[in-house]
């Protein structure tokens, strides 16, 4: 079977390393997560020509990283003084229109922090602004305890992890439809998913640590092994 494509979206900033003027940037421990793990991943940027649910034909799953905090006006708040939205307003549309397509289209998807916090805005959820600045979210290793009957716990091969975190918010209300199946041991929302969607959304950044960790590395290696099975429902389709 052919390589896996994997679509990543990029997030457009005003400032970029060598360049003049603005850029897209993806975390390069993202990108060689998911080649480590057998899949070929190519960025993707907002303001596309073509809708979401055309620019990801060809593709074979889809991953939303980390990165800025999503503007808070989408789930009815104003922001919080210390809230830091993308740098482009476009952004949190083109995620959201791509997750929503991924959906639609049956491609497997993996949401990281930013990813898993604006798709449970989307689904009418709520996030806080702004946790405790002693929390060990903001940029520390913690345990993560998953429902054992989850599609996470079956990738993972666990139902306890050490995760590597970094984020300063977390989801209060939980949207509509998204099934919580990961907690922090202070309560803090890790991981969701939604019922009869290929998708694992989670609050960490298992790209910290999937080099020399194989828990983190499956969560990636999840994602190719799904876009394989595809490719080969396709073929004998």
């Amino acid at each position: 079977m052919p390589t896996p494509r994997i679509a990543v979206t990029g997030m457009w900033s005003n400032q970029i390393h060598g360049l003049r003027f603005d850029g897209s940037a993806v975390s390069t421990a993202v990108l060689r997560s998911i080649i480590r793990a057998g899949g070929e991943p190519l960025t993707l940027f907002a303001e596309g020509a073509r809708p979401a649910i055309e620019r990801l034909e060809g593709f074979d799953a889809l991953v939303v990283p980390g990165g800025s905090d999503v503007d808070p006006r989408r789930y009815g708040a104003e922001p919080h003084d210390a809230t830091s939205p993308a740098d482009f307003t476009a952004q949190d549309d083109f995620e959201a229109e791509m997750m929503a397509a991924a959906c639609a289209l049956g491609i497997p998807a993996l949401a990281i922090c930013r990813g898993f916090q604006l798709l449970n805005v989307e689904h009418g959820g709520s996030l806080v602004q702004d946790l405790p600045h002693d929390s060990v979210h903001r940029n520390g290793v913690h345990r993560v305890s998953i429902e054992p009957d989850s599609a996470l716990a079956a990738a993972l091969g666990a139902d306890e992890l050490p995760v590597s975190s970094y984020h300063h918010q977390s989801i209060d209300r939980v949207g509509k439809g998204l099934r919580v199946v990961g907690r922090a041991p202070d309560g803090v929302v890790e991981a969701i998913e939604q019922p009869g969607a290929e998708l694992l959304a989670i609050q960490w950044h298992p790209e910290d640590t999937a080099a020399n960790d194989p828990a983190q590395h499956a969560i990636f290696q999840w994602v190719v092994d799904r876009a394989l099975a595809r490719q080969e429902q396709e073929v004998a389709a």
